[in-house]
């Protein structure tokens, strides 16, 4: 039952994923483009969260920097009343795929799962949540913002 419930988290972490991630490109100080580099100001698939994507120590961390749209509406209805400085990526560290491996909080949820993310091409970032350590997963595409 515990693992049915997980799952149905999860699903609802592909409908607050894009909160999630776009608050982590705002707050980034502007860097330049690099392949290798997943630093930076970061969009959600619909666009309505930006979230900076920046370095915590030897880690990865991003935070929401602006949310607009309906992602405003979303984060209220989940009782998130001020989703701007919210950290979603927290403690990523790099892997030997050259990916990074970390936790994502998921705010409409008020939980945190692990997560993994990729850089696609210099300017797409693949952002996965996951339960089980990484059985079952949800991703989304993220765009550098420019």
């Amino acid at each position: 039952m515990k693992l049915v419930r997980r799952a149905f988290r999860l699903a609802r972490l592909g409908a607050v994923l894009p909160i999630l991630l776009s608050a982590l490109t705002a707050a980034m100080p502007a860097r330049a483009t690099n392949a290798a580099d997943p630093f930076g100001h970061w969009l959600n698939p619909r666009g309505d969260v930006e979230v900076a994507v920046a370095p915590c120590g030897a880690m990865l961390c991003g935070t929401v920097t602006w949310v607009g749209g309906q992602a405003v509406a979303d984060a209220a209805d989940a009782g998130v009343g001020h989703l701007v400085g919210t950290q979603l990526l927290r403690d990523y560290h790099r892997e030997g795929d050259g990916g990074w491996q970390g936790q994502v909080f998921v705010p409409d949820m008020g939980e945190t799962f692990f997560s993994r993310i990729h850089q696609l091409d210099p300017g797409h970032l693949k952002i996965s949540g996951c339960i089980l350590h990484g059985l079952i997963c949800k991703s989304q595409t993220w765009t550098r913002r420019s």
